[in-house]
């Protein structure tokens, strides 16, 4: 039976010390691949702990990808390999700390979905990312506005440093470390108008000679944002649990660019076990290096957040990437990027050139939302916002006549779910019949490269920008119109 102390749990909730517990008996070997995990009940009542506690704790390990549960048998530990663990440099406790003494003397970046250009004359768009008005914090964002002018006044005429103003970047690693578990330098992170400019600024730093890998079926955005550099771009098909690893080996990439934790359009949250595997082949050679963008994390609707992949990089092959336009607004325009500490090194000596293309203005606004905790309310009151939107569309979906039809999946992370239709109709009909019914929407097939006759009768449902009044309906015609009724 597993014996654990919750003596020196600090300020963790019980089910969060037992769930960091665990996952580090797997890491270090002492759980095996494949041992079975005591039930619930046992456990809850030999540690003495409530049974919701240890539920919570194997929810997210089960997240997670640290553990997998077989139905009527219980919990068993995942195949988190040992040589893939040992490439990265996982021990008991290496991630807490990183050492900033590397970077301190050189102190001298928006993934949206795709819009229809066309959106206002749908009634209702599932494609479309926008943030409704109404959601945006005007009041607040207006009166930090006004403090910053006319305390900052000075701050505010002086040239910004390329990488953004230090008490921005200082803010922003405090968020990660307090939200995301990073433990990383203000002197890492590059904050910039739109991850579309950071990623021009990462091709000029890894070189334009090296092969960027983007993930099939994926963002399209990236990949044309790779031609339109003219850098060699290659597609990685991906699986159940992310970017498939012998995909990636062939494709001869150097660069691979991943949404580990909530994967655009599928949905796929990549456990664990495939996390070390795409750490080890990073470090497998020099030049590789992983592109991880968290566009929508914070927007998980069940469970904790999954922690970032650049928390367990101990090899310093992970580029993270975040944008404030999921956060706050589509139209923020303000994202960042943390660089492992050579990359920061290098891009001080031949890209500190560039001027910052965020104002000093925004910068300065910002900081002031996230120190003084504006930014995790506004998370925290959009995360119960968007759960409420899924959960009503879920529930007219549900509700509807053609449900027998439909079956929903992926819908507990991020502001998207996959809706497969039992349908005679092709995607392109599909997608052309909503249209004429004023729905805008995507197909899982035309995010796919080399796939676009292949018919996956399953649509993206996008529903950050739906307004809550036009649901029922928008769900109504949407079903109307996609599914059709064989005899």
């Amino acid at each position: 039976m597993l014996t654990y102390s919750f003596d020196d749990r600090g300020m963790d909730f019980l089910y969060e010390h037992l769930y960091k517990e665990i996952k580090n008996d797997i890491l270090i070997g002492n759980l095996k691949a494949h041992e079975k995990l005591p039930s619930k009940r046992a456990l809850a009542a030999h540690l003495n702990v409530s049974v919701v506690t240890v539920e919570n704790a194997y929810s997210q390990l089960l997240a997670e990808g640290y553990i997998y549960s077989k139905p009527k048998s219980g919990f068993y530990v995942c195949d988190v390999k040992a040589e893939d663990a040992d490439v990265v440099g996982v021990r008991n406790a290496c991630y807490t700390s990183r050492s900033e003494d590397h970077v301190t003397e050189h102190s001298h970046v928006i993934r949206e979905h795709a819009e229809s250009p066309g959106q206002n004359r749908f009634f209702a768009d599932f494609v479309n990312n926008s943030t409704l008005s109404e959601n945006f914090p005007f009041s607040t964002w207006t009166k930090l506005m006004r403090e910053t002018m006319m305390d900052d006044r000075e701050k505010l005429m002086k040239r910004s440093p390329s990488g953004g103003i230090f008490e921005l970047r200082k803010a922003i690693a405090d968020y990660l470390y307090q939200f995301r578990g990073m433990s990383v330098s203000p002197n890492q992170i590059i904050v910039g108008a739109g991850t579309e400019y950071l990623y021009g600024l990462i091709i000029q730093l890894l070189g334009r000679d090296s092969v960027y890998g983007v993930e099939n079926p994926g963002y399209q955005k990236i990949q044309h944002i790779y031609d339109a550099y003219q850098v060699k771009c290659c597609y990685i098909d991906m699986d159940e649990s992310g970017v498939n690893i012998d995909s990636l080996e062939r494709s001869g990439a150097d660069v691979v660019h991943i949404s580990p934790s909530h994967h655009f359009p599928t949905g796929t949250v990549t456990p664990a076990s495939r996390r070390y595997e795409l750490l080890g082949w990073a470090a497998k050679q020099e030049g590789r290096y992983i592109i991880e963008d968290e566009y929508d994390s914070e927007f998980r609707l069940v469970g904790n957040p999954i922690p970032a992949l650049q928390s367990i990089d101990a090899s310093d092959k992970v580029i993270y990437m975040n944008t404030f336009s999921k956060s706050l607004s589509s139209t923020i325009r303000i994202s960042y990027m943390v660089l492992p500490i050579p990359l920061m090194v290098r891009y001080n000596h031949v890209l500190s050139f560039y001027a910052c293309t965020v104002s000093n203005f925004d910068q300065y606004t910002l900081t002031r939302f996230i120190q003084e905790g504006y930014l995790e309310k506004h998370i925290n009151r959009m995360r119960k916002f968007y759960r409420n939107s899924r959960d009503r569309i879920l529930g007219c979906i549900r509700s509807h006549r053609l449900y027998p039809q439909v079956t929903i999946k992926e819908e507990n992370a991020g502001l998207h779910f996959l809706m497969e239709i039992d349908t005679s109709y092709t995607d392109r009909e599909m997608v052309d019949r909503a249209a004429a019914a004023g729905i805008n929407i995507s197909s899982l097939s035309q995010y796919c490269h080399g796939k676009e006759q292949e018919d996956s009768h399953t649509l993206v449902i996008n529903y950050s920008g739906i307004e809550e009044d036009i649901i029922e309906e928008a769900c109504d015609r949407l079903l109307e119109s996609v599914v059709c009724l064989t005899t």
